[in-house]
């Protein structure tokens, strides 16, 4: 039986102890997003993301975002849908205001994976702005506001910042916005 040096064992040890921190699972609305399951998969758990995961399934978007991707999908809070005006969320989940609301959603998502370090280089490269076209045909604009935050522009002029980042997905990317986004 061959002997195992106690610097092997400690080496070992040490790599295991790396994987386990690597693989460790950012948390989003008080729960584990884990980055094998899907966007959707990992949504329906936050409870920071109710609102959204409703607004997904009365658009009949579900298998859309649970598709191959890479998709980026910048998710509002409860709290942003909070400060819409009063019944604006009701109205949209109703199924005669279905494209509206499919718009307002698909407008959230951008095709690829642009996490923290995608989006700030593409901010760096094109002189400190990043204009990304959304999955309804519409147009985002990126740029940094600190170190470490990026705000995003809508088409109608509102700004959300980011206040969660690279929430990895088995298909994509999720970063977390405090203001819904809205299309012209």
């Amino acid at each position: 039986m061959k002997k195992i040096s106690h610097a092997m064992i400690l080496s070992l040890s040490l790599a295991a102890a790396s994987l386990a921190v690597a693989a460790d699972p950012v948390m989003v609305g008080g729960q584990s997003m884990f980055p094998a399951k899907d966007i959707i998969d990992n949504a329906v758990n936050s409870a920071d993301h109710t609102t959204l995961v409703a607004a997904v399934k009365a658009a009949g978007l579900v298998d859309t975002l649970k598709g191959k991707g890479p998709f980026t999908v910048f998710a509002p809070t409860n709290a942003a849908f909070g400060k819409l005006p009063a019944g604006t969320v009701d109205t949209l989940v109703k199924p005669e205001s279905k494209a509206t609301l499919t718009k307002i959603l698909t407008y959230h998502v951008v095709p690829g994976k642009y996490d923290f370090d995608a989006l700030s280089k593409g901010i760096a490269k094109n002189n400190g702005k990043l204009e990304l076209a959304t999955a309804s045909g519409g147009k985002l604009w990126f740029a940094k506001n600190g170190m470490h935050n990026i705000h995003v522009k809508d088409e109608a002029g509102n700004g959300a910042n980011i206040s969660t980042y690279d929430v990895y997905q088995s298909n994509g990317v999720i970063n977390v916005i405090d203001t819904v986004l809205m299309p012209k």
